[in-house]
């Protein structure tokens, strides 16, 4: 997590900045907290952090573990295993 993601953003007068993210169904997101997203057709985590006293999502490069599942689930059902030693030839 980037150090920056929990620092205060104030005014010129000193008033401190509510900042955090929002999701793709508008929900909030604290700054620092990691979620699965949705954009594009592309599911991936992404950091709530700060760029230039903005929030951002930042992709942190890895899957999510619902879309990792999801592919290996798709993957199975397109190429099922095929074990002959499964079968019972008296059946």
């Amino acid at each position: 997590m980037n150090g920056s993601a929990l620092a205060d953003v104030t005014t010129p007068g000193g008033k401190v900045i509510d900042c955090y993210c929002t999701d793709t169904q508008g929900s909030r997101v604290e700054l620092g907290q990691e979620i699965c997203l949705f954009v594009n057709g592309r599911a991936f985590m992404a950091l709530c952090d700060m760029s230039l006293n903005v929030p951002i999502w930042r992709d942190t490069g890895r899957a999510c573990l619902s879309s990792n599942l999801r592919s290996r689930l798709l993957e199975q059902l397109r190429n099922p295993a095929f074990e002959p030693t499964g079968i019972d030839p008296k059946v």
